[in-house]
């Protein structure tokens, strides 16, 4: 295997550092690192950055640091490190920006459908500050738009997935043709497949709140704002013949 870059070494470095700080930490770093509603109260200003360096699991940051070392040496091998941060922390920031965007168009539907019944916005925030919920909430609202609600503002994001989703859009540009074997599917496939195909089936389960594997929990539309941030500036950089050499 190809020598891991230089700031993707430093970059796997920080998000395992930031992995041991919180099992010493524990729920105490989330609630500080983690990326918050932007109407909780527990929301900081650094949260769009700092979760993407933030893990819920072993295997989470695993899977994450894997795919970053796979996929983010070969373009940093040809961009460069300036370029190539630039690109990874831009796809985290736009992964942070759709998943809130999501995540306050789902609770202020349900918000004015619970004002709408004469439910005030300021007796419902000060229930959900308590970590609780009003039962006559669910008399008003769906199954799946009660859920949506209460996660949207008491849940919170971590991982760098949308940063790697962005990193596999670029790849896939770069290296259309380089097929990518999975251990899920024993015949390899070409990234210009494979990648646009991984970006749906995550646009289809966010969009209808399921899961493959049968859990929760999965920030689809992270993983999708990753991605499409990854295309836009690939295609912009494309359009534009982007002068590689400003960034060395």
């Amino acid at each position: 295997m190809r020598n891991v870059t230089e700031t993707v070494k430093q970059l796997i470095i920080i998000n395992v550092l930031f992995f041991i700080g919180t099992l010493i930490l524990g729920d105490s770093a989330y609630k500080i690192l983690a990326l918050h509603f932007p109407e909780n109260p527990a929301f900081g200003f650094w949260q769009p950055l700092s979760h993407m360096f933030m893990h819920g699991g072993f295997m989470h940051i695993f899977f994450n640091m894997f795919a970053l070392y796979s996929f983010g040496s070969a373009l940093e091998h040809m961009w460069g490190s300036k370029k190539f941060l630039f690109f990874y922390i831009s796809c985290g920031l736009g992964s942070a920006l759709l998943h809130t965007g999501v995540n306050y168009y789902y609770f202020q539907e349900s918000l004015n459908t619970l004002m709408a019944n004469g439910f005030p916005k300021s007796e419902i925030l000060q229930v959900l500050n308590e970590g609780k919920i009003d039962t006559r909430w669910q008399e008003l609202l769906s199954v799946s738009d009660f859920q949506n609600f209460t996660s949207a503002y008491l849940g919170t994001a971590v991982g760098a997935s949308g940063a790697i989703y962005g990193i596999i859009v670029a790849f896939a540009f770069m290296f259309p043709n380089a097929e990518l074997a999975l251990m899920f599917i024993p015949v390899p496939i070409k990234a210009k497949y494979f990648v646009p195909g991984l970006v749906l089936v995550d646009l289809y389960l966010g969009i209808s709140g399921k899961s493959i594997f049968g859990g929760g929990g999965i920030a689809h539309f992270a993983h999708v704002g990753g991605a499409l941030f990854g295309f836009i500036i690939m295609w912009y950089w494309k359009k534009n013949q982007f002068n590689q050499n400003r960034w060395n």
